[in-house]
């Protein structure tokens, strides 16, 4: 799954997506520190908010959008 990387969606959200290009979540402005926000999708394709593969670490703090610091902070090796 690891690397993870960052798009630019809008000046407070980026997508996350696998190295295979799956999307496993956005990190989210939030005041002034950055939240990962895991989502997963169910059968039918429909968004499960908080879910994925990554929903342990949902709600994760970072201080800036930085595609290293985001791997490290959520458990890439």
């Amino acid at each position: 799954m690891f690397p993870l990387t960052l798009t630019p969606l809008n000046a407070n959200v980026y997508t996350v997506h696998t190295a295979q290009g799956d999307h496993v979540g956005n990190l989210k402005r939030v005041g002034t520190v950055w939240k990962f926000k895991a989502i997963g999708y169910d059968a039918p394709g429909d968004v499960i908010p908080g879910g994925g593969p990554l929903t342990d670490r949902h709600n994760t703090v970072l201080q800036a959008p930085d595609a290293p610091t985001l791997n490290a902070a959520l458990g890439a090796t």
